[in-house]
């Protein structure tokens, strides 16, 4: 009930819905959603709007893909979520849960029911900087929690480049990461128990030792215990497509909530997280190391990790392009940004010129003084606003945006993925995540001629085999939605994506194909 299915012949891959306005095989007929928007209206305490300007806001996501929901409620608590999908439940109306719509792959838009999160449920309930935890409602920003936070030296580890927007629900439901991730993981790391509201209506406190397991998932983990240890790729820190049901191994600590983030809404809706908060360092320096191309960058990332970096952030000279800016820069035609921390700046600074060293660059510079890494940061963060253009000004699109590989992949899978784009005739500038293995790349794709959306699908087909010949993982940190869900196969088999859609079933009996 969670998202529509895609109409593709592997759906439900992470399974979502067929939940259909009107029942099995049917459309709710367009005069229906006046009795829908009253049933509504009596059973919510917040908003309910099925006005066009409402249903417009919410289309869509910042992916290509478009969707018209019938309209949307902004719920005030776990109450009004629970009452909500009763009524959606009762009128075969498929649900989508959205927080800030910073979402690539298109899972934050559907043609049910929207759950505007963002409106209430945006409290920071607790901050304990004792036990270094918050309890925060799904709607909360990132920033927001992160200034609440650094007032006791502490932050939520995980930091997507769309944090002064992005939802702590969103991360959560995609296992956001961001340029320190190397440091302090996935927000699936730092995630230590989630309220669940199931869309057949259960309440569930997700957690560590089958806490808030569904009925069932216990032994179905034990029956499938040989798949979950052998059919995920192993030495892949960036490994966010599909379900994460290797969580559940008892040697992983059975932890229920792990195997939630990164479900993209399909298992239920979350009202309420306890999240983990990690000392941030007070003083910051940055290392800047040059190299011939951006394979010799990749190549030399993993040989970073050791000194304990905050962040490994890669990117080549086709993402630079303001003259001024290229100076500021070591020598080379790609760059490694390389942060460390200190209970002083010398201590960061130290930390910096001790990895420069180690590094193996063209040319280096390492920055103490906080304006200047600024300046420096500013370069590397501008690059992805870059990457949305070509040189001649045609436009770039996500669609293959994050995969991620082991990071002693990298260097090689960006090799062949050059290759690939030139015989495809396409262009893209790659950049990202170095340290993790997580590229990120808008392309130009012609997403409007029938025959441009088939050279998508090829491209995208092909790319999909070559991430999987390296090791790697279709989606490293936006998720797989609609943009990479039917190529789940190509990555995990048959085998593991039929388990994917019976742990769908677990925690939403209702809502699989063969119901409906």
């Amino acid at each position: 009930m969670a998202h529509e299915d895609h109409e593709r012949d592997h759906e439900p891959v992470r399974g979502r819905s067929s939940r259909r306005p009107g029942g099995p095989g049917g459309e709710r007929h367009p005069g229906d959603t006046d009795e829908l928007a009253h049933a509504l209206t009596a059973a919510v305490r917040g908003e309910v709007d099925f006005s066009a300007a409402a249903r417009a806001l919410v289309t869509m996501d910042a992916s290509n893909y478009r969707r018209v929901p019938l309209g949307v409620v902004a719920p005030r608590d776990a109450d009004d979520v629970a009452a909500a999908l009763a009524v959606c439940r009762e009128a075969r109306v498929p649900v989508v849960p959205r927080g800030g719509g910073t979402s690539i792959a298109g899972q934050a838009t559907g043609t049910g029911v929207v759950l505007d999160l963002t409106r209430h449920l945006r409290d920071i309930v607790r901050l304990d900087p004792e036990a270094r935890t918050a309890v925060v409602g799904p709607g909360v920003v990132l920033d927001r929690l992160r200034d609440a936070a650094a007032v006791h030296g502490l932050t939520f580890g995980p930091d997507p480049s769309t944090h002064s927007r992005c939802t702590l629900g969103g991360m959560i439901g995609n296992n956001a990461c961001g340029s320190h991730s190397v440091a302090w993981g996935t927000t699936a790391d730092n995630v230590h128990t989630l309220d669940v509201t199931t869309y057949d209506g259960r309440r569930l406190r997700l957690g560590p030792d089958w806490a808030g397991a569904p009925e069932g998932l216990r032994e179905f983990t034990r029956a499938h215990l040989a798949a979950l240890r052998t059919a995920y790729p192993p030495g892949l820190p960036r490994r966010i497509s599909g379900y994460a049901l290797d969580a559940l191994l008892p040697e992983r600590g059975a932890d229920v909530a792990r195997a939630y983030c990164g479900s993209e809404g399909t298992l239920g809706v979350l009202t309420e997280a306890t999240v983990r908060l990690v000392p941030s360092p007070p003083h910051r320096a940055l290392a800047v190391l040059g190299y011939t191309d951006e394979s010799a960058a990749a190549d030399a990332a993993p040989g970073l990790l050791p000194y304990g970096p905050l962040t490994v952030e890669g990117m080549a000279e086709d993402l630079v392009r303001d003259p001024a800016a290229r100076s500021g820069l070591p020598r080379g035609g790609a760059w490694l940004f390389a942060e460390t921390g200190g209970a002083s700046p010398a201590e960061a600074q130290a930390a910096a010129a001790a990895l420069a060293r180690a590094a193996d660059a063209l040319d280096t510079a390492v920055v103490g003084d906080p304006a200047a890494q600024r300046i420096l940061w500013r370069i590397r963060e501008e690059a992805a606003g870059t990457a949305t253009r070509m040189l001649d000004g045609a436009e770039a699109w996500p669609g293959w945006e994050d995969c991620a590989v082991p990071p002693a992949r990298l260097g090689a899978y960006l090799r062949d993925f050059r290759a690939l784009l030139a015989r495809h005739g396409l262009r893209g500038t790659p950049y990202g995540h170095f340290g993790d293995g997580c590229i990120h790349v808008r392309i130009d794709f012609d997403l409007v001629s029938p025959r441009g959306v088939a050279a998508f699908r090829s491209f995208s087909e092909e790319a999909a085999a070559l991430v999987v010949a390296h090791g790697g993982s279709l989606s490293g940190e936006h998720g797989d939605g609609q943009a990479r869900a039917e190529l789940l196969p190509k990555m995990y088999g048959d085998e593991l994506v039929g388990l994917f859609g019976a742990f769908k079933d677990l925690w939403d009996p209702d809502g699989g194909r063969r119901r409906w």
